[in-house]
């Protein structure tokens, strides 16, 4: 037990799960954004269902982000970007919006855990388990769910909850996931979120 129990004074929700959202705030704005595009509108579309059914069950959602290389950015500004400006990721950013009471971490890096705050905020909130989303499940999400699985969380990656630029990218991402760092990819609508929260 670390001598303060709390952060800066004030202690976060505690939740044995969270529900990890990975560059879903990104304007796409690079070569393959076009194709990314098209698979990542489908996949906000269930992650937004998926974290309103979390949310009413006390999963906290986290929204692990690029810094995009922008050292003095942060996260309230890429926001601002990606719904205010005219950019290719613009209707991913409406759609996963987020919410006065989620957690947000910036990563300079592929894995959300990489040089971030990540670690302290889970342990913080004493989540064992996490549902890893986002964009792209080739790079980032695996990234970071390889990092999780080292860490020891149960993880789950719903197939429809993450994108990548083409179908086979993402698949074989998923089926990587699945068979190395034993991640459960059933569909986000199959995920019974009662049973995510109990120990494993």
């Amino acid at each position: 037990m670390s001598r303060n129990e709390d952060l800066h004074g004030n202690a976060p929700d505690k939740a044995a799960a969270a529900l990890i959202l990975i560059d879903v705030i990104n304007d796409l704005e690079f070569s393959d954004g076009e194709e990314i595009l098209r698979y990542a509108l489908p996949m906000a579309r269930n992650l937004v269902a998926l974290k309103k059914r979390a949310k009413d069950l006390g999963i906290p959602a986290v929204y692990v982000n690029d810094n995009f290389g922008r050292w003095r950015s942060n996260f309230h500004t890429q926001v601002e970007h990606c719904l205010k400006d005219a950019v290719r990721g613009r209707p991913v950013a409406e759609l996963l919006v987020p919410d006065q009471d989620d957690y947000f971490v910036l990563k300079p890096k592929h894995s959300g855990f990489f040089s971030t705050t990540l670690d302290i905020l889970l342990e913080y909130l004493g989540a064992e388990t996490l549902i890893v989303t986002g964009i792209a499940a080739n790079i980032c999400v695996l990234f970071t769910a390889n990092d999780a699985y080292m860490r020891d969380y149960r993880l789950f990656v719903p197939g429809d909850c993450v994108a990548s630029n083409t179908e086979q990218e993402n698949k074989h991402a998923l089926e990587q996931m699945e068979k190395v760092l034993k991640a459960d990819i059933r569909p986000s609508a199959s995920l019974d979120l009662e049973s995510v929260l109990k120990p494993s």
